[in-house]
């Protein structure tokens, strides 16, 4: 087996953008597993926002629904940030300044998602419409479902032990 068997079709070993004899679009494997994983939290996330509202109905009426959806979505909302950072950063494979474009991407978006969930907690934090406890617990289910999901999409996929790579001729 070739190393051109582990690569996206229409990519061929040396397919790294700019080299000679390439195809200008590549699909990096991360691509594929973080799709599924937005895909899979997504769908977790509507059922997760489904029972949270049931729940939260019986805890505290409309009150608990609100607070239960917001934490669900929530947690759905930090994972997106986290993967379309990945996706976008995976975009300028074809750079020289790819590594580093890729960790201020991520990084950047790692702040972004700090100062917007403080933003959020502060502003939810005294809200009459709001159970903090209903909100933080779901907030928590819905992160460690999408830790979860992670972890699965990731043991599911089968990708070679190096990918991605260039090998010498």
């Amino acid at each position: 087996m070739s190393t051109a068997d582990h690569l996206p079709e229409g990519n061929t070993p040396d397919a790294r953008p700019g080299a000679p004899g390439s195809t200008p679009a590549v699909t990096l494997s991360s691509t594929l597993v973080l799709t599924r994983a937005l895909k899979l939290a997504g769908i977790l996330t509507i059922a997760l926002i489904i029972v949270g509202g049931v729940i939260g109905y019986f805890a505290d009426s409309w009150t608990g629904v609100l607070s239960a959806v917001i934490g669900a979505a929530m947690a759905f909302v930090f994972l997106g940030i986290t993967a379309a950072s990945i996706l976008i950063a995976n975009r300028s494979y074809s750079s020289p300044l790819y590594t580093v474009m890729f960790f201020a991407i991520v990084l950047g978006s790692w702040l972004l998602k700090f100062v917007i969930f403080i933003v959020v907690a502060l502003l939810l934090r005294d809200q009459p419409f709001i159970d903090k406890y209903l909100l933080f617990g779901f907030l928590i289910v819905g992160v460690i479902l999408t830790l979860v999901i992670d972890v699965v999409v990731v043991a599911r996929t089968r990708l070679p032990y190096v990918s991605d790579a260039t090998l010498p001729h």
